[in-house]
């Protein structure tokens, strides 16, 4: 299966005003294809949050992968209920769902309609 692939987005910080701002673009799921998350843990710091706009009329599910990078994805994979509306989703054991690259992959239960993105906080030096 050929995933759809999103990126973090990262806020931008105006040291002047003390206020971070993003201008978020949102991804249409496909459902057959699942999403792939890019980098999804290159902030190391907790703060990734999986936004999804189900649009349905009722609820749905998101099945969210195991990874193959560390022993504890033999937790397996995880599924998520998606209620009709927006969702914010936080994962707390990060280690369990990174690929080798990390990024995560999620897949979105049959019918599933709707659009996905991802932000968190930087934590790492930047180049300038």
């Amino acid at each position: 299966m050929a995933r759809d692939i999103i990126e973090v987005q990262y806020p931008e910080l105006d040291h002047t005003e003390s206020v971070a701002n993003i201008g978020i673009t949102t991804k249409t799921v496909v459902q057959a294809n699942g999403i792939t998350i890019k980098d999804a843990f290159s902030n190391k710091n907790n703060s990734l949050f999986i936004v999804i706009t189900n649009s349905g009329e009722s609820s749905s599910a998101l099945t969210v992968k195991a990874g193959d990078a560390y022993p504890n994805s033999m937790l397996g994979d995880i599924v998520i209920e998606l209620p009709a509306g927006i969702s914010a989703i936080q994962l707390q054991d990060l280690s369990r769902f990174e690929k080798a690259d990390g990024s995560i992959d999620l897949d979105f239960k049959t019918g599933f309609t709707g659009t996905i993105f991802a932000i968190a906080k930087w934590a790492g030096v930047r180049e300038v």
